[in-house]
């Protein structure tokens, strides 16, 4: 069977779940619920306890929000105890902030280890590495013998203790983290050897990746994509070993930073739009789009201005959205640009200038090139010349104001500590659209009346 199939059938579903990842399960069972909600919980609960975990983690928010409430307590203690620790702290505080007597009976199921690593993670600020690494890992004292530690390892597979090995850690007595090395290199050694000794021969090379467990997680984010990185370790004090963290957790803050950002450009909180409420999501929505339309009704008051001039010349009223439109939209991809390479640090604000100087040129450029465009089309068009001069100018004057401004507008929020993706839009807009009309009927009453 095809694993990216979408069974739509729950009787189906639950006879093929052998062959299916549980992002595939998931996606599933989304399909399901959107043609019956009696069939979806019905699945949900016929789930092995084994992936019963991993596929609510796989679904969405609301959906996983119903599925906390209608699954038992002994589902779901069970589902959380197949999980790693990281992945049990997530569904444990999920349903806490839902229900915090059902968290705390689950939690009380949960074997003594467990219930330590969860205390332990839960310490962290949602914010900090430690807060999205997972406890368990693969680790060998420097005096142990390469042969010593395979055969841990195989023990802690066979027992599903561990998932997705990839390198060995080597720690000291004290558990300080010394070195790492890939299991496709632990495999050419000669398994009577001690990690000291091959240390020895070469510590440099084995020197690992590491991060601090109060590190942010977003310059984890960086780390990982700036060297491509499939694991690293998280240290605390003085360099003791606390635990890891793997990509699929690191792909899942690049998402949600993406989506964020993305939603923060258009005026949405990603909060209420899983949301089951449409009144809840169209209030919140519509406090932005009150916002905008302030900003509609200033551009609005500046062509109120120049009403004589457009009763004396018709064809402005009818090309001044170009010179608008053309602004904003040189404005938007300039702006898309800025707050993308300021959440990668592409851009550091000791080398915004060379940035902004970038985008004025390459505004300036397209400003020229659509200059004279336009202004050839709104003379033929409209046979006058000093008209094609007049939307000309204003092309050159609105899309430099939008490279400016695009570029500068990020700059400005992020020295006031305030995310850059907040609010731009509506500022760009408001500039591009006041300087747009400014420049076009200004030019026009001085150059044509």
């Amino acid at each position: 069977m095809q694993n990216d199939e979408i069974i739509k059938d729950p009787k189906k579903l639950l006879e093929n779940l052998d062959s299916l990842h549980p992002s595939d399960i998931a996606n599933s069972l989304k399909k399901i619920e959107k043609k019956s909600v009696d069939d979806f919980f019905f699945t949900l609960k016929k789930l092995p306890d084994d992936i019963l975990g991993d596929v609510l983690l796989e679904l969405p928010e609301n959906l996983r929000e119903d599925a906390y409430e209608e699954l038992s307590i002994e589902q779901l203690t069970e589902a959380v105890d197949e999980l790693e620790s990281d992945d049990q702290t997530d569904i444990l505080q999920e349903i806490e902030e839902l229900d915090e007597e059902k968290a705390k009976e689950i939690y009380d199921g949960l074997e003594e280890e467990d219930k330590k690593e969860i205390d332990w993670l839960k310490k962290y600020e949602e914010d900090e590495a430690g807060a999205y690494m997972q406890t368990e890992l693969f680790s060998a004292k420097k005096n142990e013998t390469i042969g010593e530690s395979i055969e841990r390892l195989k023990l802690a597979k066979a027992e599903d203790e561990l998932e997705n090995i990839h390198q060995v850690f080597i720690i000291d007595e004290d558990k300080i983290l010394l070195a790492s090395i890939l299991l496709e290199d632990l495999i050419i050694f000669d398994f009577n050897k001690t990690y000291e000794e091959i240390l020895s021969e070469g510590e440099n090379k084995y020197k690992p990746f590491q991060v601090e467990d109060d590190e942010d997680i977003d310059e984890v984010a960086k780390k990982f994509e700036k060297y491509d990185l499939s694991v690293v370790a998280v240290t605390g004090y003085q360099g003791m070993l606390m635990g890891r963290i793997t990509s699929d957790d690191i792909l899942d803050v690049i998402e949600e930073n993406a989506t964020e950002q993305m939603y923060q450009l258009a005026g949405v909180d990603d909060d209420f739009e899983h949301e089951d409420n449409l009144m809840t999501t169209a209030k919140k929505r519509a406090l932005w789009l009150f916002l905008n339309l302030g900003t509609a009704i200033l551009a609005s008051l500046v062509i109120g201005l120049f009403e004589e001039t457009l009763q004396s010349y018709v064809a402005l009223a009818i090309l001044m959205p170009i010179v608008a439109s053309m602004g904003g939209n040189a404005g938007t991809q300039t702006l898309a640009v800025m707050v993308r390479q300021l959440a990668l640090g592409d851009i550091e604000l000791e080398n915004a200038k060379d940035a902004v100087k970038k985008e004025v040129v390459i505004s300036l450029f397209n400003g020229i090139l659509f200059a004279l465009i336009m202004g050839v089309i709104a003379w033929i068009w409209f046979d006058t010349k000093l008209l094609g001069l007049v939307i000309a100018m204003s092309m050159v004057i609105n899309l430099f104001s939008a490279g400016f401004f695009g570029a500068s507008i990020p700059l400005i929020l992020k020295k006031l500590d305030i995310d850059p993706a907040i609010g731009s839009t509506v500022l760009l807009t408001t500039v591009t659209d006041i300087v747009g009309f400014f420049s076009f009927l200004m030019l026009a009453k001085v150059i044509l009346l």
